[in-house]
């Protein structure tokens, strides 16, 4: 039993009859969110755990993108099967959990759960060729941005990793990182927009990636590999020809695996053809990459993160990643 001792626990089938007993201070849906016939009873049930201050939904991996109908449904979390003691602990544990089944929600939680939902709104779209909700993207993106300017970078990242998984909290923790980044050089209003914009839209072309090498958790062989580093092509073709997607956007989300000594992908671009947005958006990218947490492996220390970016000579803008160290050990 994951749960051990440590809870009270009382559990029963769906379509069963539900016994909720008061007080509940949690509630754990393990269901598939592709059944409509689940979704109908959920809902029916939604009004009985309203009190509990936690409603986790286990899915399965393969139905991942389901996680936006998690959040409609009213989750506070969503985690993916396979679930450790230890992701679930963390979350029944966390004494800032609220409820989010709203827009109102509000700090580093609330933002988290509508840019989470929002990711996965974009990739169901990508998934079945229907258009993204850019309005939807953006609107989520800059409430990330009024976060981290308000809360700062280190409560945006603890609360990202502990509630996040996989392409989602990468996206979310580059974005923050971005935006943090982005403040800490004084950028403009305008530049931050774009560069939150583009943050949020980098990773898109992962939607094309099959789930089995994307979240792989291991070694990548050269032919997975290969496939992954097919996603910021593929993120430009989905962009492209978006009505309100700006070319410094669509740079971005093409280029930002590109290293000023040539060495990137997909275009092998060198220094003078990489746009200051991409350089930015690239720090940020492998920085987040290094500190997020995966069930595989814990997160690496910002500290050692930051020491790596700086090995990473003639690649990345030496002036931004010194500029970046403030950033990455003290926001």
């Amino acid at each position: 039993m994951l749960l051990g001792s440590q809870y009270s626990v009382t559990s029963s089938l769906l379509h069963k009859e539900n016994n909720v007993p008061k007080g509940c201070d949690a509630a754990i849906a393990s269901v598939d969110l592709r059944n409509a016939d689940n979704i109908v009873v959920l809902k029916e049930l939604s009004e009985k755990f309203k009190g509990a201050k936690r409603k986790i939904f286990i899915i399965d991996q393969k139905a991942r993108l389901f996680s936006a109908q998690a959040y409609a449904l009213g989750a506070t979390h969503v985690l993916f099967n396979p679930v450790t003691a230890r992701s679930l602990l963390a979350v029944l544990a966390d004494p800032n959990a609220i409820e989010i089944a709203d827009d109102t929600a509000q700090g580093a939680r609330g933002a988290a759960s509508a840019g989470a939902a929002s990711l996965a709104l974009m990739f169901d779209a990508v998934l079945h060729g229907q258009p993204i909700d850019l309005v939807d993207a953006k609107s989520a993106a800059c409430r990330i941005s009024e976060c981290v300017a308000e809360e700062g970078l280190s409560e945006w990242l603890e609360v990202v990793r502990r509630h996040h998984e996989g392409t989602y909290q990468h996206c979310l923790l580059v974005t923050g990182t971005a935006v943090a980044f982005g403040l800490n050089l004084g950028l403009a209003e305008a530049d931050i927009e774009r560069l939150y914009s583009a943050a949020m839209f980098h990773d898109i072309g992962k939607a094309k990636i099959p789930l089995a090498v994307l979240d792989k958790p291991g070694r990548l062989e050269p032919g997975e590999r290969a496939l992954i580093e097919t996603h910021p092509a593929a993120g430009h073709s989905i962009l492209k020809g978006t009505r309100g997607i700006s070319p410094e956007i669509l740079h971005a989300v093409r280029h930002h695996h590109e290293y000023l000594d040539g060495s990137g992908y997909p275009d092998g671009l060198c220094a003078e053809s990489i746009s200051d947005l991409v350089r930015i958006l690239t720090i940020a990218d492998i920085f987040a990459a290094l500190i997020e947490f995966r069930q595989y492996r814990p997160a690496m220390p910002r500290a050692q993160a930051y020491e790596i970016l700086d090995r990473m000579h003639g690649k990345l803008e030496a002036p931004l990643v010194k500029a970046f160290r403030e950033v990455a050990l003290n926001r």
